[in-house]
């Protein structure tokens, strides 16, 4: 039987991740693993079998499809897509997110109490930047308002600000403990995730009330609203699995999935599937869960070496965030299969 590649998994990476190249009767020399090249780069391979090779995208390879050669199976390739780097010297604590007209908003958080001189970056759609030196210590979760408003939590300051279209800064709500995930409910509540284990709602009046109680977070809340008018969180712990929660409007809490690590940043794409990061070493990536169904089924569509946020572009392609560096992903991702029958 001929060697064959058949297919890379997952088919989307960021530089540096680890990706399984499969295939049937793939070469293992007896003097060691073959040699694999992903475009013209040498590939770090860490396990092979004739059905497997398991290989670490270089950390240099550039952003966009890139072709997996073996070299002892000639004319046989597989193809990866390669996230690019677009920002390095950021601190993320939550995802990024997008506003109205396409900017990326970024933050660098810094180390509890400090306060950077830019602790705010806007990224344009032609990728240049601008600073926004805002008084905002430790800038920690960042989502858009109904009135196109920019809001951003301080986990140190135990306050929301509000960033107006004009960049005014005001103070939005205060005494939230330390307040990290946000995210905007249809009626225009905000809610809060106090990493000290509650979600709080501030309602369109700005007045704070409690909402619901989960497991205290040793880093921080992440929280997305999904087409179902329901609240997803994870809370990442030291625990070797964490859950997905997701909260009712009627405040009734359930697990969606605990077959994550350490779940961290999550978001809808726009057809509605759930996205959601996980940092665990070894397992980190993008996966997509099944919220309907499965037994909280996932399925792993990108592999990183880190990561803790991800934000969907309005016009298409994906972000990707580690605490200190950006990708971008220029195609969408691949749909979930359609179920089997």
């Amino acid at each position: 039987m001929a060697h064959v590649i058949a297919s890379v998994r997952p088919g989307w990476v960021v530089p540096g991740a680890r990706v399984t190249v499969e295939g049937t009767q793939l070469p293992v020399p007896a003097d060691g693993p073959p040699r694999v090249l992903v475009g013209a780069l040498d590939a770090h391979v860490v396990g092979a079998s004739a059905r497997a090779l398991r290989i670490v995208i270089p950390p240099n390879a550039e952003g966009g499809t890139a072709a997996i050669r073996i070299d002892d199976v000639p004319g046989e390739s597989a193809f990866v897509e390669v996230a690019r780097s677009i920002a390095t010297d950021v601190h993320q604590v939550d995802n990024p997110t997008f506003d109205r007209i396409g900017r990326l908003w970024l933050t660098h958080s810094g180390s509890r109490g400090s306060k950077a001189a830019v602790p705010l970056i806007r990224m344009n759609r032609d990728g240049s930047r601008e600073a926004f030196p805002a008084e905002i210590s430790n800038p920690t979760s960042l989502a858009l308002g109904p009135d196109d408003a920019m809001y951003v939590s301080s986990r140190f300051e135990g306050q929301v600000y509000r960033i107006t279209s004009d960049d005014r800064v005001e103070v939005y709500a205060t005494e939230l403990g330390v307040p990290t995930g946000l995210a905007f409910a249809a009626d225009g509540s905000l809610f809060v995730g106090d990493r000290s284990g509650a979600i709080l709602r501030v309602t369109p009046g700005r007045e704070v009330e409690p909402f619901a109680t989960l497991p205290a977070s040793v880093a921080a809340f992440h929280l997305a609203v999904g087409p179902d008018d329901c609240l997803y969180v994870s809370v990442p712990t030291l625990a070797t699995h964490d859950a997905v929660y997701r909260i009712t409007p009627d405040r009734l809490v359930d697990v969606v999935t605990d077959r994550l690590g350490r779940p961290q940043g999550l978001a809808f794409d726009r057809t509605g599937a759930l996205y959601v990061v996980d940092a665990l070493a070894g397992a980190a990536g993008l996966y997509r869960v099944d919220r309907n169904g499965g037994q909280g089924a996932v399925e792993a569509v990108l592999s990183a070496p880190a990561l803790i946020g991800v934000a969907f572009d309005p016009d298409g392609g994906v972000v990707l965030a580690s605490n200190d560096t950006v990708w971008r992903l220029g195609v969408p991702l691949r749909p979930p299969a359609p179920p089997a029958g």
